[in-house]
């Protein structure tokens, strides 16, 4: 796992800057199945009630997902440096 990426992701100190693949990347490591529909990355996993339904915007995430994506990893606790 990208340590430098999780701490970047965790601290919400860059959003808009995130690369969607690397954001991709994140969560299939820490467990998530992707299906994907056209434009729609969606990610599920066992024990998380949430879907993620991300898109990218060119080669970027959208801030809005990064946010999602922070509050669902700490709520479940699913990375290392989650409160």
């Amino acid at each position: 796992m990208n340590e430098a990426l999780l701490s970047r992701l965790l601290s919400g100190s860059s959003d808009a800057g995130l690369r969607f693949n690397d954001l991709r990347a994140l969560l299939a490591d820490v467990g998530f199945n992707e299906r994907i529909k056209g434009s729609h990355h969606i990610f599920t996993r066992h024990g998380v009630t949430e879907i993620l339904n991300l898109q990218p915007q060119g080669s970027l995430a959208k801030p809005y997902q990064v946010k999602q994506v922070r509050k669902v990893l700490v709520q479940y606790k699913l990375v290392r440096g989650a409160k």
